[in-house]
């Protein structure tokens, strides 16, 4: 049987709960409460399975802090022997609004430390789902930014992109990463704004 490995990134403890940091973690619970399956408490991490067609997936939940989520990847992928191409990580990114997202096969880090662990341990050669918490925050305050709670009016934008997620780690699982990509990344654009109409310039008298 086929097995994958689903990675959704955060911080333990009550008190990053629902932060945007733990927008991994989020989407993570999404999925398991749409499967009806349950979290437990294992090594580096909270862990659950399930199965879609055939193909045996586990969702992890690192709790080695953000900083060595790594640990929990590399010791999930061994312990497991899950190839490294069946690896999705979600991830919170600044660099995209809220209610945006982008699926990518590799790539840098782009600054995100959970990432760059991962990276440290096991290279660029995983796909990841980098789900938009945007950067609307004064110069400096980027850790109060990713370390606090999601507005009311980003929440609204957020669920459905938490549900859109929710479907892209299914078809990762049954399609592969460049079908996922080619389906799902045109939606995770946000709405297009609607063109300024064209004002014809009258002559000047």
């Amino acid at each position: 049987m086929d097995k994958y490995l689903i990675v959704g990134l955060g911080n333990p403890g009550d008190e990053y709960a629902e932060t945007r940091h733990n927008t991994g973690w989020m989407v993570l619970d999404a999925f398991a409460k749409a499967s009806n399956i349950v979290f437990e408490d294992k090594r580096y991490g909270f862990v659950a399975e399930t199965s879609l067609k055939g193909r045996k997936v586990f969702l992890l939940k690192p709790t080695t802090y953000m900083n060595l989520s790594g640990n929990a990847v590399r010791y999930w992928l061994n312990k497991e022997n899950i190839d490294q191409s069946r690896l999705l990580v979600v991830s919170d990114d600044v660099a995209i609004p809220v209610g945006q997202f982008r699926l990518k096969g590799n790539g840098s880090n782009g600054g995100h430390n959970g990432l760059g662990h991962i990276q440290q341990l096991i290279g660029q050669q995983y796909a990841r789902l980098r789900m938009g918490i945007g950067n609307d925050y004064p110069v400096g305050s980027q850790i109060d930014h990713v370390l606090g709670r999601f507005l009311a009016e980003e929440r609204e934008k957020l669920e459905p992109t938490i549900t859109l997620a929710v479907d892209i780690i299914k078809s990762f699982v049954l399609a592969g990463i460049d079908i996922t990509m080619n389906q799902y990344n045109k939606l995770g654009k946000g709405p297009k704004l609607p063109k300024e109409p064209k004002v014809s310039k009258e002559p000047q008298q």
